[in-house]
């Protein structure tokens, strides 16, 4: 299970970021992948602290979860920033 979660959230992770950076002023896209984020955030905690884990992937599990934290709230900031201040008349 540690394993096939690393590499589902890897996959994600970098579908996820390149996604967003490509349509960063789509509000309701950054916030759905924000909160899709929170649950892949959860269950890869969940997975790296509840699962048996292998030795060669801990590490780099544990950098992916926080990088996900990040993305995370990249995207919330990007999903509800009020855009109407970045507007120039």
């Amino acid at each position: 299970m540690f394993t096939w979660s690393f590499w589902i959230l890897a996959v994600w992770f970098v579908v996820n970021a390149i996604w967003m950076w490509f349509d960063l002023d789509n509000q309701q896209l950054q916030k759905t992948f924000a909160w899709i984020n929170v649950v892949a955030i959860v269950w890869g905690f969940w997975a790296f602290y509840g699962a048996a884990s292998v030795a060669s992937l801990s590490g780099w599990f544990q950098v992916l979860n926080w990088l996900n934290v990040i993305l995370a709230a990249t995207q919330f900031y990007f999903g509800y920033r009020n855009l109407s201040q970045h507007k120039t008349a």
